[in-house]
């Protein structure tokens, strides 16, 4: 399995957040995902959080700038 990426600048948010995380294993992204999601944006870690999450993972690594 390749490298996987989380990318907060894609889902704009009041936060205004640039954070992107990766990882080599989909379980290590999801737990430093959830934690990003409770500590910055306020979210409550829930089965329900891990499940929209891990929708949002891409394969690779994220690029230096969007667009």
């Amino acid at each position: 399995m390749g490298r996987k990426y989380i990318d907060c600048r894609e889902f704009p948010s009041e936060a205004k957040c640039t954070v992107a995380i990766s990882a080599d294993s989909e379980q290590e992204l999801e737990e430093a995902a959830v934690q990003h999601a409770v500590a910055v944006h306020q979210h409550q870690d829930s089965a329900e959080l891990r499940r929209q999450l891990r929708t949002m993972f891409k394969d690779g690594t994220p690029p230096a700038a969007l667009g």
